[in-house]
């Protein structure tokens, strides 16, 4: 994901796919398969994305219990815009974003332009 380092990612993973409250072991726990990982390194990584405002919490005992802030659906589209406000072109970018489409990608393309256009008009 950009934006993200590997372990970050992997968090961010983990995180998404819990979808619950989580504490630094139990996604520690969840990392094993990744590789193997200091407790203070996850630590400091989670404490990172929170600084950045990438996840939440709330106290748990002596410990926090970490939920990501957005969805992974929300991050993409969060990335997607950022990497279009910062092509030279956007109309350029996105005819090259769109010549790399499934006729399924156009297809839901289209439907959630149809939508948002029948949200901000009201109908």
């Amino acid at each position: 994901m950009q934006g993200f380092g590997e372990l970050e990612t992997a968090l961010m993973e983990v995180l998404w796919k819990r979808q619950a409250p989580t504490t630094v072991r139990e996604a520690m726990d969840d990392l094993r398969w990744h590789r193997k990982l200091a407790y203070t390194t996850v630590m400091t990584v989670i404490d990172t994305l929170y600084r950045k405002g990438w996840l939440t919490r709330e106290p748990d005992g002596r410990a926090y219990r970490y939920l990501p802030a957005l969805t992974r659906d929300q991050v993409v589209a969060r990335t997607m815009h950022e990497v279009l406000v910062d092509s030279g072109d956007r109309g350029e970018a996105l005819m090259h974003f769109v010549g790399r489409m499934t006729m399924d990608d156009a297809a839901a393309l289209r439907e959630a332009l149809n939508s948002y256009e029948r949200r901000i008009s009201g109908r």
